[in-house]
């Protein structure tokens, strides 16, 4: 940097600006990455090195300040530009039939009508500011008058963009207002919540849910963690002559745009598009919960109008959620690893959405009181966000007068100490630092898949150990002996030389996986391995101060401090060591040690669908543990896609552009794993 004057690096930093914002785009709109993850990585370092020594050239819309907003007190209120109006809805064929003839009748006598028919993504509706193409406000719908400001946080989406692209010829309107939906995509949203999970957190009840409440953080950095995504799906201020021509021209700005849409001329083929679209949204990669149907002209939108808040012109036809009705034969306590207590239906089993439900969540002791739950009822089920199990309702007229009201109890159901819920707070926790749960949801943690692999040695067989006084932290489970574990019940010669196999193996998997394994609160696997990939020893990492971690990408100050917490814990300290001593690798392989003849080494794999013997963080680790690059999205310079159970999108693309597709036990044996 130095001897570059002012003004050559003001040239180079809008030079490396206007690049980045081009492979953002192929990258996160297009799915077709134009350069490695290394060499973008480069160009970022170089705009960020230059702005440090220039600050003043610093812009609120430079791909550096995705994250840099700071922590705020509250979401300030902001008034819409136009109002950001609602939707009417329809349920029924027939309902969209009345919507047709009330938008004939609404128009002058012959005239022709087309509609625009696209999914109703399931997320959270926004209105971004552009002025002269840069974007200076975002907003949630709020009351559609109001809304509130959440500028920081979307920010922090990749499929936002922060300056719109340059369309040749032509000039950036003075104003644009751009609606949309905010959403998290279902693979984000499961990781989320199996993150919260470990963390003893409570889980969010869909992704809709987790994007509203990831959208409204104070914190920026926490919703850059969350991996939110942005559909546009119109203009409020700006609009072309037709709706369709208005989403062309978003998508030439930047803007990812909803899959699927289509222009047609009559209501029977819109009928037909949403009884297609019915069928294929369970193979889309975020939920959809109906479909929109837009009058096309805009001059025939404003003929129209508006009633109330719902546009004459527009209408959402309503999937109805697949429900089942059960009864709820108990309400069970889980206690998680930091001491949450969580209620459980237990349920008659039913079969919804393919499978057997048994068990439904309850949240917390708020859900139940607001819903009138009781031991007993009889109770609808359904899928929320067609993934978790949950009690939609109770069915009231069925009561016999046996039913069971539930309450909290006063202690923990563990260990007999009392439980608190601290005011603002929905969660009830246990107050002993030492509760067993915490210490046995610990070590089923820390033997998952995910986390050290150790096979059989599930939540049963932890409990057994427990119960037989034999394991009281992860340091035991490596002084176990064959005589011991075969005076469990249901333990043979062969079983127990398996599991002593498996927690020998476990042993050399690696800091990244030990990091996740120990639990440390807001570490999940990709900042362990983050972590693991930037200091390559236990040693190095302990030593980093909080200062120094939160400068790493993905990471920031709350997880730095965490981390920094957890090893000033002389207790974790003592546990570290041990395991050291036992013989744990606390290292992390450098590249150098690869073996380049690996039939993966080299290449770049993208993972799409559920794989029965894998999940997916593991299945993507082991790729990059030969030496693969392993990406999101699909382009011609993809080497393998790993297929799934319900493989999507990706799967597609990937055929049409003629990328090697591979199943789960290809992988496998090309991993040398069979």
């Amino acid at each position: 940097m130095e001897g570059k004057s002012f003004i050559d690096a003001e040239k180079r930093i809008e030079q490396l600006r206007t690049e980045i914002r081009h492979h953002e785009y192929l990258y996160y709109v297009q799915d077709m990455p134009s350069v490695t993850d290394a060499d973008y990585d480069i160009l970022v370092k170089e705009l960020r090195e230059l702005e440090a020594v220039y600050p003043e050239l610093i812009v609120a819309d430079s791909p550096t300040q995705r994250v840099a907003g700071q922590i705020k007190g509250d979401l300030t209120a902001v008034k819409h530009i136009t109002p950001l109006l609602s939707l009417g809805n329809a349920f029924s064929q027939t309902e969209m039939e009345e919507f047709d003839s009330r938008v004939h009748e609404g128009l002058p006598e012959g005239a022709e009508i087309e509609y625009v028919v696209e999914p109703k993504i399931d997320g959270l509706a926004c209105s971004l500011i552009y002025e002269d193409g840069r974007l200076v406000r975002a907003a949630t719908r709020g009351d559609g008058s109001v809304g509130e400001n959440v500028t920081q946080n979307v920010r922090t989406i990749k499929t936002v963009p922060l300056v719109l692209r340059k369309l040749e010829g032509e000039e950036y309107p003075s104003i644009l207002d751009v609606r949309g939906e905010v959403y998290m995509s279902r693979h984000s949203f499961m990781r989320l919540n199996e993150e919260r999970q470990q963390k003893g957190e409570q889980e969010f009840a869909n992704p809709r849910n987790a994007a509203a409440g990831s959208l409204r953080q104070l914190n920026p950095e926490i919703t850059a963690e969350r991996a939110l995504g942005f559909f546009a799906y119109g203009i409020g201020t700006g609009a072309l002559a037709s709706h369709n021509e208005s989403m062309d021209l978003l998508q030439k700005y930047g803007f990812h745009t909803t899959e699927g849409r289509t222009k047609v001329k009559t209501i029977a083929e819109v009928n037909e598009l949403i009884v297609a679209h019915d069928k294929r949204r369970k193979t889309l990669a975020y939920d959809t919960d109906g479909v929109v149907v837009k009058v096309n002209a805009v001059w025939q939108q404003n003929i129209l109008g508006a009633t109330g808040k719902d546009p004459r012109w527009a209408i959402a036809f309503k999937f109805p959620p697949e429900q089942a009705e059960t009864k709820l034969e108990d309400i069970v306590l889980q206690v998680g690893r930091t001491g949450v207590l969580t209620p459980t239906a237990i349920l008659t089993p039913v079969k919804l959405s393919g499978s057997t439900i048994s068990r439904a969540t309850l949240h917390n002791e708020d859900f139940i009181a607001e819903k009138d739950i009781r031991i007993g009822d009889t109770v609808v089920i359904n899928k929320a966000g067609e993934i978790i199990p949950e009690v939609l309702k109770v069915v009231p007229e069925k009561r016999t007068g046996e039913e069971k009201p539930f309450f909290m109890p006063t202690t923990c159901p563990e260990c007999d100490w009392p439980v608190i819920r601290k005011e603002g707070e929905s969660a009830v926790r246990c107050t002993n630092p030492h509760c067993p749960a915490l210490g046995r949801e610990g070590l089923i943690h820390f033997t998952s898949r995910s986390a050290m692999d150790i096979d059989g040695c599930g939540p049963a067989v932890i409990n057994q150990l427990i119960d037989a006084d034999l394991i009281k932290d992860p340091g035991d489970l490596y002084l176990l002996t064959k005589e011991q574990l075969l005076k469990l019940e249901r333990k043979g010669d062969k079983s127990v030389d398996n599991l002593l196999a498996a927690i020998s193996a476990s042993k050399t998997k690696g800091l990244d996986k030990l990091l996740f394994a120990l639990g440390i609160r807001h570490v999940g696997a990709k900042v362990a391995r983050t972590l693991a990939m930037k200091y390559r020893s236990m040693d190095g990492l302990m030593i980093a101060g909080e200062e120094e971690l939160s400068t790493i990408p993905d990471l920031g100050k709350v997880i730095a401090e965490s981390v920094v917490t957890y090893f000033a814990d002389p207790a974790n300290q003592d546990l570290i060591e041990r395991l050291k001593e036992l013989g744990i690798n606390m290292t992390m392989s450098v590249e150098g040690e690869l073996d380049e003849n690996h039939p993966f080494y080299g290449k770049t794999m993208v993972f799409t669908g559920t794989m029965p013997a894998l999940d997916r963080v593991s299945a993507q680790a082991m790729a990059q543990d030969v030496g693969a690059k392993v990406t999101n999205s699909v382009s011609k310079k993809t080497d393998y896609v790993v297929a799934g159970i319900e493989a999507g999108s990706k799967l597609t693309k990937a055929e049409q552009l003629g990328v090697t597709v591979i199943d789960q036990e290809k992988f496998l044996q090309l991993l040398n794993k069979q």
